[in-house]
């Protein structure tokens, strides 16, 4: 059976304003290339100063739908009286930031009635889920994730409530949850004969840093400690990875790692004190776990100029998932 392909792109901060723009034809040619089946979008965002509370929703939904239309995508989930914007999204109700799902119509199909956006309290940016049939035995749970940027322990309860959407008696479902998940994975390598212990599959970015930033990425009572004891808050994957729950993508395959930020100089977007990290993750459920067939961190010109986050992509096989 023909493999599918999930990808994920942090668009950083598509506006209604960046329609035909450099920035807006680099994001459609980077997902041109990646040619997705299903693409999970982050940070589409309509600017609060300029477009009333109440046409928020349509703006974004506007947005998202065009560009769909040039990748050759749709997002639309039919208009009802709960969600009259049609567009598979979501958002924190405050905050006019979305996290979108967009899929191609030939080859995947969407699950009727399935699409469901989370928001406040739940989440900060929004978490849009939906089911696909991409031709399995079982349609596939999608979510498209945005991490809180600033509160470890809010990140770790957003995974709380990822988990408890992906669960079902005695396990969990098939499924994918992707996105920019704003912090370190808590995967592992593979363990090699000659080593004592699994290492984790990112290494510890913070060891050597000493910037007002640290409290979004390390536990306060570790930040400044010596002897290499300045690590990660890992704890919101960890939570999902537990026993298989998920697996990691790119470590369950081995891939060899490659960043998904940092790539934008000094002075080009926001500022930057991270360096190079890997924190736009695709992770499988148990059941599709033995379905990955390939994962990559897509780097192109165009992605490159895209956004500050470079997209990432799995294929896999949906006759494998297990039912």
């Amino acid at each position: 059976m023909k493999t599918r392909r999930l990808a994920n792109l942090n668009a950083y901060k598509l506006t209604p304003a960046t329609r035909g723009t450099s920035g807006w034809n680099a994001r459609v040619t980077a997902i041109q290339e990646i040619a997705p089946d299903i693409l999970a979008l982050q940070e589409v965002v309509v600017d609060e100063r300029v477009t009333s509370r109440g046409s928020w929703e349509d703006e974004a939904a506007r947005l998202i739908q065009d560009i769909a239309a040039q990748c050759g995508l749709t997002a639309m989930v039919g208009a009802s009286d709960g969600y009259p914007h049609g567009t598979a999204m979501a958002a924190n109700w405050h905050r006019p930031w979305w996290t979108a799902l967009l899929w191609n119509p030939e080859t995947v199909q969407l699950v009727k009635n399935s699409y469901r956006p989370f928001g406040a309290p739940d989440f900060w940016h929004g978490c849009t889920t939906a089911l696909f049939d991409a031709g399995g035995r079982k349609p596939l749970l999608v979510g498209s994730y945005h991490g809180d940027p600033f509160r470890p322990d809010f990140r770790y309860d957003e995974a709380l409530r990822i988990k408890g959407t992906f669960r079902t008696t005695g396990g969990v479902k098939p499924g994918f949850c992707v996105g920019d998940f704003n912090a370190l994975s808590a995967a592992l390598r593979r363990r090699r004969w000659w080593q004592l212990r699994r290492r984790y599959y990112d290494p510890e970015a913070y060891l050597k840093m000493r910037h007002d930033d640290l409290e979004f990425q390390v536990h306060p009572s570790r930040i400044g400690r010596h002897f290499r004891r300045q690590l990660a808050d890992r704890r919101q994957t960890a939570a999902l990875l537990r026993k298989g729950y998920m697996v990691d993508a790119a470590a369950h395959l081995g891939v060899p790692w490659a960043p998904t930020v940092g790539h934008w100089e000094d002075g080009r977007g926001d500022p930057d004190p991270w360096g190079a990290r890997r924190i736009d993750l695709i992770l499988a459920t148990r059941p599709v776990a033995p379905a990955l067939v390939s994962y990559q961190a897509h780097r192109s010109a165009a992605a490159e100029e895209a956004s500050d986050h470079l997209p990432v992509y799995v294929d896999f096989q949906p006759d494998l998932v297990e039912a």
